[in-house]
């Protein structure tokens, strides 16, 4: 049955962040670069603390558009404590979640721990195993 298997099996588990230092135009990049639509932003100590997206990037570049250069850090534009989802989750409720919100992913955490990523295709992958 669907709704038993967990979504850990599915996330992505190499998952590449930012750091709230990070200039923002390199963040720009990076998303750019890695063809992906966001990335958690983590601290030193590997604590989730924000979630920088594409979407996030278009206020830093209409500023760059204005002003000619682009400013500011990853923790200027990223949008903090993120919604997450646990490890456990099932995939029929995180369907449910992914319908109820416009994101297009989920940080997955374990024990508080971010173990992972979950991506609208990931779970749609998922429904078709």
């Amino acid at each position: 049955m669907k709704g038993q298997i967990s979504i850990a099996q599915f996330m992505v588990t190499d998952v590449r962040t930012l750091s709230p230092e990070n200039e923002i135009g390199f963040a720009a990049g990076f998303l750019m670069d890695e063809a992906i639509a966001g990335a958690p932003v983590v601290d030193g100590s590997g604590e989730l603390v924000g979630i920088l997206t594409k979407k996030d990037c278009f206020k830093a570049a209409l500023n760059a558009a204005y002003y000619g250069q682009w400013g500011g850090t990853v923790e200027r534009y990223m949008t903090r404590n993120p919604e997450t989802l646990d490890a456990a989750t099932d995939i029929v409720s995180a369907a449910e979640r992914f319908i109820a919100r416009p994101y297009r992913m989920f940080p997955v955490l374990d024990e508080e721990m971010m173990v992972g990523i979950l991506t609208r295709s990931d779970l749609l992958r998922s429904f078709l195993v």
